[in-house]
């Protein structure tokens, strides 16, 4: 099947005298017309063909190696050069080719090994340097970084270093600067639209991402980004329509692509098939492992996610944001000072780093760090900063009106709480409560009743009881403080009950006294007094019904 590709130009079928002439004028494929496509799979095909056909290639083990690499199959690549080095008179520098199939299969110490293997050159400096990044080793770095000269090749993997250390501005002065040198090296947009996608300028990544698909239409990476702009920009359905160009290339193209595409889809559809897609992926795609846990965590499974990052070292803000999450959520779950002081930590370390501090999730940080503090007022200055950002954002909505409650900015915080669409978090208790107190504090107290008659009987509806019957008491809004504290009393006949029922009624008949209740109120306030067996009922009764036959009121 692959060998179609280049029958037309080796010929078919035996050729009649009228195709010979037909053909005489086609000139057999060259390995260089096939490298100067990027066709690497065409170039691996006539190779081989040349191979089995007894037409013997110079150095033609050396450039299936080559293409096998940057067609992405690595594993075939590493195979190709060890089998060069067991043979006499290789070339010595095959050492630090083999070494860089090893790196991009994640097999570190084995490539540290066989890079020392081969002569001193740039590009086992550039690998060493790579390596010494990823084993953290920053007195290596720093050596390596040293060795690295004002040259095109070593200028970009300072640049690679910069951007994976979340230094994108860094990154984005060497790429601009080298393309001011050489305009005919478009791919450079594509690192450039990478680092302003990562900075969060999604708009502005589209633009320097569209001059490079102009000249190369079918690029993997570009239409990849291209689409996770859209999914940043629009939503998932706007990215996975841009991911179709991509999975009709992939499927005759790059290999690595194939991984890629089944990965991001999942993360297009809002999680769709996460457990299917994303296990066998953690150690092929850096943030398969990420996006796994932010899908335990919409699936309230807190435990599951904090195993599966618990023995990761963070190393850019967004491992930092998701184990502060994660730490967050599981101390908040079980009750655990040491997991939220973690929380509070990691977001501290990247609300206060000079490469995020003016991000939003920099800023979002902050907030989440104020809050586990519990100092709302610091809380309000970073959510208000990037609110305009998140304006139908659940969640953001959800931790900003509750800010703005602690504070006592009760009639904002009513508005923002209903602005929240999500049924799961208007069911949840904490919304319910501070949706309630608001209600009362901006004496609305029938609406925060309402709440509660909603709520099934539960743990949680015993507590929303006690807070309307206690902030309603301490607001002066005493029918319905009377009603909950009655409820109260019935499911728990506590001394401690009564006496705020019995407070409660009397607050109403004040109030009715002082013509800011209706008459008819001590209609209702006399069966709830009656409900209680104590024996200072009687007195409060006989006052009450003598007050309201001396007034003329139907009781």
């Amino acid at each position: 099947m692959i060998l179609s590709r280049v029958k037309p130009a080796v010929g078919g079928e035996a050729p009649s005298s009228d195709k010979k002439k037909k053909n005489k004028g086609k000139k057999t494929p060259r390995l260089e017309d096939y490298l100067a496509q990027r066709d690497y799979l065409g170039a691996i095909t006539l190779l081989e063909f040349q191979r089995s056909a007894g037409e013997r290639q110079e150095d033609a083990d050396l450039w299936l190696g080559y293409c096998a690499f940057h067609l992405g199959d690595y594993k075939r690549a590493m195979e190709v050069y060890k089998s060069l080095i067991l043979k006499p008179g290789c070339p010595v520098e095959v050492w630090v080719y083999l070494a860089c199939t090893l790196f991009f299969l994640g097999m570190y110490k084995e490539a540290e090994e066989a890079a020392l293997k081969a002569p001193k050159s740039q590009l086992q400096n550039r690998l060493l340097f790579h390596l010494a990044h990823k084993f953290n080793d920053e007195k290596k770095l720093m050596g390596f970084h040293q060795n690295l000269e004002d040259v095109t090749e070593d200028q970009l993997s300072l640049a690679s270093i910069h951007y994976m250390r979340s230094h994108y501005q860094e990154a984005i002065d060497i790429y601009k600067r080298i393309l001011l040198q050489n305009r005919d090296f478009l791919a450079l947009n594509v690192y450039v639209a990478l680092c302003y996608y990562k900075l969060d300028y999604y708009d502005v990544s589209q633009e320097v991402l569209a001059v490079y698909l102009q000249s190369v239409p079918d690029s993997t990476i570009a239409l990849n980004l291209k689409a996770c702009n859209h999914f940043r920009l629009y939503n998932g359905k706007a990215a996975e329509a841009e991911l179709k160009n991509l999975i009709d290339i992939s499927s005759s193209s790059f290999e690595f692509a194939k991984e890629l595409i089944r990965h991001n889809l999942v993360v297009f559809r809002g999680g769709e098939g996460a457990l299917q897609v994303l296990p066998p992926l953690i150690d092929v795609i850096s943030e398969a492992r990420l996006n796994l846990v932010i899908y335990y965590l919409r699936q309230d499974d807190v435990q599951e996610a904090y195993s599966l990052i618990k023995d990761l070292e963070p190393t850019t803000p967004q491992e930092y944001i998701l184990k502060g999450v994660v730490n967050a959520a599981l101390g908040q779950e079980v009750g655990s000072r040491d997991h939220l002081k973690i929380a509070q930590q990691f977001f501290q370390l990247v609300g206060g780093s000079a490469s995020e501090c003016d991000t939003i999730p920099g800023r979002q940080c902050m907030a989440s760090c104020f809050f586990l503090l519990r100092q709302f007022e610091d809380v309000l200055i970073y959510l208000n900063s990037v609110k305009s950002y998140f304006y139908n954002d659940d969640t953001f909505n959800f931790n900003y009106a509750q800010a703005k409650a602690a504070v006592g900015s009760y009639r904002e915080a009513e508005e923002v709480f209903l602005l929240i669409q999500s049924e799961k978090i208007k069911n949840d208790y904490v919304y319910l409560s501070w949706l309630a107190r608001c209600y009362i504090m901006n004496k609305k107290a029938q609406l925060a009743w309402e709440l509660y008659l909603k709520m099934e009987t539960s743990a949680e509806s015993f507590s929303l009881l006690q807070l309307i019957a206690n902030d309603c008491y301490k607001m002066g809004q005493f029918y319905y403080s009377a009603k909950a504290f009655d409820a109260l009393e019935r499911l728990d006949p506590s001394p401690e009950y009564w006496e705020g029922k019995r407070g409660a009624c009397v607050g109403v008949f004040q109030l009715i006294l002082a013509g800011r209740e209706p008459r008819e109120s001590l209609r209702e306030i006399l069966p709830l007094l009656r409900n209680t067996g104590n024996p200072q009922v009687e007195y409060i009764v006989r006052t009450l019904k003598k007050w309201a036959k001396d007034n003329r009121v139907s009781v």
